[in-house]
Order: structure tokens, then C-alpha cells, then sequence
């Protein structure tokens, strides 16, 4: 609180009286003589007339006063009459602690029926969407609630989202799917190097189409799992589709997923296809599909969790800063009215895409299931018939044993630098 006073240039001082003979006489100001002249009562002036306070609340004093008024919810009665009661002291409680989250040093073993309100409650002041305290705030529901979090993430088609919030999307942890189609993130990138590290251990399916991956870029994300079992080990379902520099070389590396179901690997740059295709059916069990798989259908792939909304945040924040202006849309109508070339390289290009893809055609792989269809045979042939089974096994089991050793122990200079980083 601050006062601010106004006074006038002349200063009022009041009547002054001087005592001579025994006698009270007043000083004329003006004359300068003296008036033999008996005191009047004037009533006693603390201030001068031209004396004014003005009252200035400062930016915080105007908050608290705003936050009071949050104190009550307003309703109107049947008759129209306005009425208000006190909210909550759990609400209170919670709003408090919602505006200033990201001061939370932990919130493991906090109940997870509160914790969720409280959530929600900070998402409602978009505390997550501050570029800083935010991140800290996220952090600290992902490190005590995990899936509850966030269980599934679709970011397909949003690379300028994953630019600007790479931080707080590394921040989830036990992830079940994750879409990150058309984003074009290419074999350095920061994410992909994430996807390898114990917190994503959990992916199961995950979709990384049209992304400009390479055979390297699938070397660096299976060599945890090649070498040290560690990493993507539970995946089920990878669309690895439209990334035309994955070689036949690449696909060897995906043979480390041993609990792979799904595959898709249209639309890459695969020199024998038919070679690839008994590779995978031998050594992993994925047998090659006529008919496009559901599993690959993104749109079965959305974003689940308790950050659902945050998510949507961050997505509007970014749009919103790169909102064309006016001018720029103008100069957009233009090119587009006079620039024919433009429209005639991208529809050129949208071909070539398509020709390529069907060219490779469609290679989408699914894991059998094994069906018990035991016909009625004898006994004796049947179980001859299971010792020479048992037995193929047996050897097959071995040789694979040996091959994968002889794997683990020829490792290549760039292996053993992928490995140093973990």
C-alpha cells in the first residue's frame, strides 16, 4: 500500500499569537501589525485544505483480493435472487496447492483418488504448459503414478510439438503405444535415443512411419536388446513403413525382437524381398500377410491418460505461435493463384510416394497362433512322431544358441561405442 500526498504551495499555518503586558494578541500576516483583537476558536487543523490520500494496491494485493472472491460460488435461486456459499476446505486446499505444484518435492505414496484431482485441477491453470515449472511439475506425477500419467501417446504428424516439448515428453514413463508416424525424425534423433532407455521398457507397439530411419538408425535402437536384453524387449507391433533407406541389412537387426507379432516394413528399400520374407518366417515366426493388418490402423493408437488434456495444451500453445498473419496469408493466396509450379511438384511427389509403396507392395507380417488339431492316429506312430519333433527341436534350439552366440561375440567397433553410452 502506497500513499501519495497533494498539497498546496501555500502553506496554511493558522492564526500566531503573542503574549505582551499580560495581554494574548494576534499577528496579522497580511498587514504585519498586530490586532488587540480576542482569540477565536477555530477548530483544530491536523492537515492543510489541499491535503489528499490516494490509494494504490499493488499487482499482489489485487491477486489475493481476486482470490477471495474464488472463496464462494454464486447461484441464482428459483425466484432469481442471488446466493452464494462458502466452497470447501478440501477445494480451497486444492486450489492452493494446484497454483503452486511445482514447489511438490514428492508425491510418491500420495493416494492416487486425490492425486488425479489434483491434476486436473493444475491442468485447468495450464501449470504444465509453463516452460519451466512445468516440466518440474510433470516430473513429479510421472516418477510416483507412471501409467496413470500417460498410458498411450499419439503424436502423428506433430514434430513442431515434439521440437518444442521433447523435455517434458521424456518425462513419461511405462508408456503401453506409442505413435510417432510422420514426424521425420531421423536416426540422431534425441527421442529415438530414448525409446532405448528402461523408462519406455514398456512399449508394446510402437509406429514409426515415414520417419527417414536408415539401417543405422535401427542399429542404434535394437542394440540394447541384441546385446544386453535390455531396451524395446516387450514390444509386440513396429511400423517401420515409407522409410525407404531400410535395407535388407536393417531387417536383420529386428530379428532381436523375439516377441514381435506384427510387422510392418512396406514401403522400404528391401532389395530381395523374398529372401527377407523367409528370413523373418524362420527365425522369428512372422509369416507374410495378403490383407492389411488392423494392427497397423492408427487410428486405434490415441492418447490415454490423465495428461490427455495437456497434451492438447501444448499442441494449441504451438499453434498458435506459428499462426500465419495476415500478410503471409495474402502472400500464400497469391503464390497459390499465380504459382502453378508449386501445386504440380507436390502432386508429383504424392505420386512417386504412392508408386514406390506399391511397387514394394505390401509387407505386413503377423505371428501364427499354434492350434492343438491332433488327429486320430495311433499311439505308437503318434509318438514317434513327437520324438523326431523333439528332437528337430532340440538341434534347432542348439544351432540357434550357437549362432547367437557367435553374434554376441563378433561385435563391430560401432556396437561397442553404441554400448559405452548406456
Amino acid at each position: 500500500m502506497s500513499y501519495c500526498l497533494h498539497s498546496e504551495s501555500h502553506l496554511d499555518t493558522g492564526p500566531i499569537y503573542v503574549r505582551e503586558n499580560g495581554k494574548l494578541h494576534v499577528v496579522n500576516q497580511g498587514a504585519g501589525g498586530i490586532q488587540n483583537v480576542t482569540p477565536k476558536t477555530r477548530p483544530f487543523r491536523l492537515f492543510s485544505r489541499g491535503f489528499s490520500v490516494e490509494l494504490c494496491m499493488n499487482r499482489e494485493d489485487d491477486r489475493a483480493r481476486r482470490q477471495r472472491t474464488d472463496h464462494f460460488i454464486f447461484t441464482y435461486t428459483k425466484e432469481g435472487n442471488l446466493r452464494y456459499s462458502a466452497k470447501s476446505l478440501f477445494s480451497l486446499v486444492l486450489g492452493y496447492i494446484s497454483d503452486n505444484v511445482d514447489h511438490i518435492d514428492s508425491l510418491i505414496g500420495f493416494p492416487e483418488q486425490i492425486a488425479e484431482k489434483l491434476f486436473s485441477a493444475a491442468e485447468a491453470r495450464q501449470k504444465f504448459t509453463e516452460p519451466v515449472t512445468g516440466l518440474r511439475a510433470l516430473q513429479k506425477f510421472t516418477e510416483a503414478y507412471g501409467n496413470l500419467v500417460l498410458c498411450s501417446l499419439c503424436l502423428r504428424n506433430r514434430y513442431l510439438v515434439i521440437s518444442e516439448k521433447l523435455e517434458e515428453i521424456k518425462s513419461f514413463r511405462e508408456l503401453t503405444c506409442l505413435d510417432l508416424s510422420y514426424c521425420k525424425l531421423g536416426d540422431e534423433h534425441e527421442l529415438l535415443e530414448h525409446l532405448t532407455k528402461e523408462a519406455l521398457s514398456s512399449v508394446k507397439r510402437l509406429l514409426l512411419k515415414d520417419n527417414s530411419l536408415s539401417d543405422a538408425g535401427l542399429r542404434r535402437m535394437t542394440a540394447p536388446v541384441r546385446v544386453l536384453k535390455k531396451g524395446l524387449e516387450n514390444l509386440l507391433v513396429l511400423d517401420l513403413s515409407c522409410n525407404p533407406k531400410i535395407t535388407d541389412v536393417g531387417i536383420g537387426y529386428l530379428l532381436s525382437f523375439k516377441k514381435l507379432n506384427c510387422l510392418d516394413i512396406s514401403g522400404t528399400g528391401l532389395k530381395d524381398v523374398n529372401a527377407v520374407i523367409k528370413r523373418l518366417q524362420m527365425q522369428i515366426g512372422l509369416v507374410h500377410s495378403k490383407v492389411p493388418l488392423k494392427e497397423f490402423d492408427h487410428s486405434n493408437c490415441k492418447t490415454e491418460g490423465w495428461a490427455e488434456q495437456t497434451v492438447l495444451q501444448w499442441e494449441q500453445a504451438v499453434m498458435e505461435a506459428i499462426k500465419p498473419q495476415d500478410n503471409l496469408r495474402s502472400r500464400t493466396a497469391a503464390l497459390h493463384f499465380y504459382g502453378k509450379t508449386r501445386r504440380i511438384e507436390e502432386v508429383v511427389k504424392c505420386k512417386l510416394v504412392e508408386t514406390e509403396t506399391k511397387a514394394s507392395g505390401n509387407l505386413q507380417f503377423y505371428k501364427e497362433k499354434v492350434q492343438n488339431c491332433h488327429l486320430p492316429l495311433k499311439k505308437e506312430v503318434a509318438g514317434s512322431h513327437e520324438l523326431k519333433n523333439n528332437k528337430k527341436r532340440a538341434l534347432a534350439e542348439q544351432e540357434r544358441e550357437r549362432t547367437s552366440k557367435q553374434k554376441h561375440l563378433c561385435l563391430t567397433v560401432e556396437d561397442w561405442d553404441l554400448l559405452n553410452t548406456y
